[in-house]
């Protein structure tokens, strides 16, 4: 391993790193934003709210707005993350409003917050759409405030079922197209939270999630008829061929030309 810094794809109030120190190491800083990490590899050191703490393999750690905090290799091998910075107020947002969720202990293996590092990460390389961005927030407030207040009641997600239909409909009628937050509350009568909270209840997955497999199935049907894959992946609304790859790997577990060798035989 070597000290690298590796920037993903963002949006506004989002930015994702990957991140790899070896012989580096972090002198007291802080961000104005809630900066979280999952842990790759190795392990991770630094020192917070005047307390040496430690994050292994498979841990988040949560670094709260503008709290000091240094950082270094745990170990003379090194470690490996990838990190998430998100800006407070998309966060409050996505809860209401009010006071900010605060997690006492900042490093944790609790599976909502792993869920919401690993929701972050999907597709690391590409932009983040507005669609992703409000899955990536809604899932991440949601688990630090059912962190931050244990042992509160989990309220049920109320479904209003005719209208998460008519959310996946507008999905289904254009796969290939951007089919904007606006449109979704426009259709289902709810803000963008909510429709994102109820979405899941009805469908099993997100309508960021929906939207990705109705593409593929649109290039998977085109890829069967004949297509090149760069023309699939144009057609069916992915930014490239690489795009499409990654996201066909990531859902089915071929590439995408893998997958039509197998199909045709050819």
């Amino acid at each position: 391993m070597k000290d690298q810094v590796r920037y993903g794809g963002g949006a506004a109030g989002i930015e994702r790193a990957e991140i790899v120190l070896v012989r580096e190491a972090y002198s007291p800083h802080r961000h104005d934003t809630y900066a979280l990490g999952m842990t790759l590899g190795g392990v991770q050191a630094f020192d917070y709210r005047g307390a040496a703490r430690a994050s292994v393999e498979g841990n988040v750690f949560v670094l709260h707005p503008d709290e000091v905090h240094d950082g270094h290799p745990g170990t003379e091998a090194g470690l490996a993350y990838r990190a998430l910075y998100v800006a407070p107020h998309l966060i409050a947002d996505a809860l209401g409003g009010g006071a900010l969720p605060f997690l006492a202990e900042p490093v944790s293996a609790d599976p909502r917050l792993v869920r919401a590092m690993r929701t972050a990460m999907a597709g690391f390389d590409d932009a983040i759409g507005e669609i992703q961005a409000t899955e990536i927030v809604t899932t991440l407030a949601d688990a630090l405030a059912a962190i931050a207040r244990p042992g509160a009641p989990s309220a049920p997600v109320r479904t209003n079922r005719p209208a998460m239909e008519r959310v996946a409909a507008l999905i289904d009628g254009e796969p290939a197209e951007n089919v904007g937050i606006a449109e979704m509350e426009g259709v289902s009568g709810h803000d963008r939270w909510t429709l994102f909270r109820q979405f899941p209840a009805v469908y099993g997955v997100s309508p960021y999630r929906y939207a990705v497999m109705r593409r593929l199935d649109r290039a998977r049907g085109l890829i069967r008829a004949g297509s090149s894959l760069a023309d699939a992946a144009a057609a069916a609304g992915f930014s490239d061929q690489s795009h499409l790859t990654r996201q066909f790997r990531a859902t089915y577990g071929f590439s995408p030309g893998r997958w039509r060798r197998m199909v045709t035989g050819q």
